[in-house]
């Protein structure tokens, strides 16, 4: 892991790690972006370095660190299946904590962007989390857990159309739920973003991360409440 920054978090007085990666030239903002289920890969820094390089302070956590210390898994089925054990048995009270603290360990304005399990993640930072300017959500299966909690900053959405692990279903539900949320649906499947992957599909990956960028800077100027 490059520069790691050891946080604590409130709830439980956990010390977990992140990724930290400064911007080289004038700074945008901070920006906490959460892993997939596989953890703080390679791909994960190296989405976190192109941010940084966008201008923006960066922290990728560690979030499965109380059972995994600095987990990395590979995109095959072993893979797969401990990145989703892990998941499962990560409460999303304790990743709220942690996303509390790499908030206030970072100054504002402070952007959130997560990826698959993240993706939910994400959401969860945009419903709960104190100062939060705005969000950005990849393909969070996970999301129909927590639709009852409405975000409270500024949040994008980007799923597959072809994703087999979300439904149509899944995309109209919470666009029926939230009717003025920003969902973009791309002609790709799960993990379009990573170029680590079979599904990755480049012209999806590019717009959506432009319009990331996009939602950034148009908020640059806003701190949402969170959940207090």
């Amino acid at each position: 892991m490059v520069a790691p920054l050891r946080l604590t978090s409130s709830a439980d007085g956990f010390v977990f790690e992140a990724a930290h990666f400064q911007p080289k030239e004038a700074r945008r903002g901070g920006l906490v972006l959460v892993q997939e289920i596989f953890g703080v890969t390679d791909h994960i820094q190296d989405l976190a370095r192109t941010f940084a390089h966008d201008g923006y302070e960066v922290l990728a956590p560690s979030l499965y660190d109380r059972r995994a210390p600095r987990f990395q898994a590979g995109y095959d089925e072993d893979g797969i299946a401990r990145g989703r054990s892990l998941s499962e048995a990560t409460p999303w009270s304790e990743v709220e904590s942690d996303l509390r603290a790499c908030v206030a360990a970072l100054t504002g304005p402070v952007f959130v962007v997560g990826y698959c399990w993240g993706g939910t993640a994400a959401w969860l930072a945009a419903a709960r989390v104190p100062g939060v300017s705005a969000v950005s959500s990849y393909y969070g299966r996970r999301i129909p857990e927590l639709i009852s909690e409405p975000p409270k900053c500024p949040i994008i959405l980007h799923f597959g159309r072809s994703d087999p692990t979300i439904p149509p279903e899944t995309v109209a539900k919470i666009r029926e739920r939230y009717p003025d949320l920003s969902v973009h649906e791309y002609d790709a499947g799960h993990g379009f973003a990573s170029d680590r992957r079979k599904d990755f599909v480049e012209d999806a990956a590019r717009l959506a991360r432009l319009r990331t960028l996009q939602l950034f800077h148009r908020n640059a100027g806003l701190a949402g409440d969170g959940g207090d």
